[in-house]
């Protein structure tokens, strides 16, 4: 008798990459899941075609069909619950989520930021941290809670800032850093060994402090 795996649906914008890491961490025999879906705001984008090269159901839910946020997240609420998901994993997937969305789905929320938490929430964060004149960068997988980018950090993740970087060759060093932190982080999760309790992230009973289990 085989065991289910843990199902996961990832939430996308674009072109997807951190999506292939973990699909390649799951064929690898690395993560032990099952990405039972993958959902686009956007039409068109790449990370869809991923998707379905992966033999993955791929919907596009497009949040300009929309009249408000709050109708746009319902629809998306319900559309991932049909695939009674374990967890969902925002994987570049550029929308503010609404309070009542993010509870619904408290402790199975994951995502990953492009800088050092609390640093530099939201937008633009490599221009942010190359104007600032910041020696290091970086990446930080967290759950996610109502507010922006605040929820407890998992892991970090860091980069040096050179003199001459643009945000586009800084933007490259840190993803290189996010494919290969993303899937460790899904496989403690798949395993139960990760979990959200009291607003904090906890790995292996013991509660990781404020920036996460790794800083290198």
């Amino acid at each position: 008798m085989t065991t289910a795996k843990p199902r996961l649906c990832v939430l996308i914008s674009g072109n997807g990459s951190n999506l292939q890491a973990m699909i390649d961490s799951i064929e690898a025999g690395q993560l032990q899941a099952e990405i039972v879906a993958v959902i686009s705001n956007r039409p068109g984008v790449f990370g869809l075609e991923r998707a379905v090269k992966a033999g993955i159901p791929a919907h596009c839910l497009d949040h300009k069909d929309f009249s408000d946020r709050d109708e746009f997240d319902a629809k998306l609420q319900s559309l991932i619950d049909s695939f009674s998901p374990d967890g969902v994993v925002l994987a570049g997937f550029m929308r503010i989520l609404t309070p009542e969305f993010v509870e619904h789905f408290s402790g199975k929320l994951l995502n990953i930021h492009p800088s050092l938490l609390p640093k530099y929430k939201g937008l633009h964060t490599h221009q942010r941290a190359i104007d600032n004149g910041d020696k290091e960068h970086g990446v930080s997988v967290h759950f996610v809670t109502p507010e922006l980018d605040g929820g407890p950090v998992i892991i970090q993740s860091r980069v040096p800032v050179f003199e001459d970087d643009t945000a586009d060759e800084l933007a490259e060093r840190v993803q290189e850093q996010e494919r290969r932190i993303y899937p460790l982080v899904l496989i403690w999760f798949v395993a139960g060994r990760l979990t959200m309790k009291d607003n904090k992230a906890v790995l292996d009973d013991k509660i990781l402090p404020p920036e996460g289990y790794a800083n290198d």
